[in-house]
């Protein structure tokens, strides 16, 4: 395995800086902005590549699929920016008029998949040991998203196959599973340790492809509606259907237009949601990412309104000469869930079972 180098060590080591209830991120900001200097900033190099491998078409048979299955129609996206202002006053719905009767491969044909650059941290709130399932949602409530994501070679801009993407998030009222901690939920509920809902992995297919079925996240405090995501190889499917070891190639966050959350946010059961609502403008880990590239999901309402669903995918690149070992908060094992009591993701009392949860006592800096 390739070494490590101190500044990369200490960024997928520093769990404890990232802003989940209870911490604070400026360690991360600062070690994001000096790994930043030296990476590659996006996939902007492989657009044309991407187009040829007809993503767009594949893209356009799930949408057509997904859109039957429910006898609707909608809009879809081809919108990039590059920047945080504008990135934030950009819509990543088109204004194209759709019918089911339009060809959904002229809809897509842009195909400006959001491009991200590496993160380098994973959270305090990451739990190792997941199932390996595309249907996320168990007996949780909320707006249906499916999400397509794509993963690039950044040197080759070929898709990469066999690679174990993993993604979580909070639930539609800002409480993750699998965390016992101040903040996430009720915080008594000693069962939230064996919870996985809104967790999972998926492998990738040929086209570099991993499909999930989850719901759009909700907020807790300090933080805007986001995905995390990591991409893992080398690690071991196990009989029961979980996955661990290996090494992790890439860390990233998603984030959605503020209007969609807006109105996600409006349906319930997020309106229940009594935590302080961040904006993507107010959010600085997107405000890091949106220097150097797009951290938005392109997406497509799969009905009249989000109700109905939406579909939403993105591309990001991998440096696969990058081998980094995450530190989880928990992890998921044959007899449930167990915490990391040095990973710095979790423990402390307080908090209701609506997810209001105590109020962060770190601060993002302004």
């Amino acid at each position: 395995m390739q070494l490590i180098t101190p500044l990369l060590a200490a960024a997928v080591l520093t769990s404890n800086v990232v802003a989940h209830p209870g911490h604070d991120i400026r360690a991360e900001m600062a070690e994001r902005a000096a790994f930043m200097q030296t990476s590659k900033r996006d996939l902007s190099h492989c657009a044309a590549k991407m187009k040829a491998r007809g993503s767009v078409a594949r893209r356009a048979a799930v949408a057509k699929q997904a859109r039957k299955t429910r006898s609707i129609a909608a809009n879809a996206p081809f919108l990039k920016a590059r920047d945080v202002d504008t990135i934030l006053n950009t819509t990543h719905l088109s204004s194209e008029s759709y019918t089911n009767a339009t060809d959904e491969a002229i809809l897509f044909a842009g195909n400006n998949s959001c491009v991200l650059s590496p993160e380098v941290t994973q959270g305090p709130y990451y739990v190792s040991g997941e199932y390996v399932r595309e249907n996320l949602i168990e007996d949780q409530e909320g707006v249906e998203l499916i999400l397509d994501t794509q993963v690039i070679d950044m040197a080759t801009c070929d898709p990469v196959s066999g690679a174990m993407i993993e993604i979580w998030h909070c639930n539609s009222t800002g409480v993750y599973s699998g965390i016992i901690a101040s903040g996430n939920g009720d915080s008594s509920d000693t069962a939230n340790i064996n919870a996985t809902f809104l967790r999972g992995l998926q492998l990738t297919d040929a086209e570099g492809v991993a499909q999930f079925t989850t719901l759009f996240p909700g907020h807790y405090t300090s933080r805007a509606n986001h995905i995390h995501v990591l991409a893992h190889f080398n690690g071991t499917s196990y009989a029961n259907g979980t996955y661990g070891g290996g090494y992790v190639s890439h860390v990233g966050q998603l984030f959605f237009d503020q209007d969609l959350i807006t109105q996600v946010e409006a349906t319930s059961p997020y309106s229940t949601n009594t935590q302080d609502l961040t904006t993507n403008a107010n959010d600085t880990i997107f405000s890091e990412e949106a220097v150097s590239s797009d951290p938005v999901v392109e997406y497509s309402l799969l009905g009249d309104d989000v109700s109905s669903g939406i579909f939403g995918w993105v591309a990001f690149g991998v440096d696969l000469t990058n081998e980094f070992t995450v530190t989880p908060a928990a992890s998921l094992y044959a007899e449930g869930g167990e915490e990391n009591a040095s990973s710095g993701g979790g423990g402390g009392s307080g908090g209701n079972s609506t997810g209001g949860g105590a109020v962060p006592s770190g601060s993002p800096p302004s």
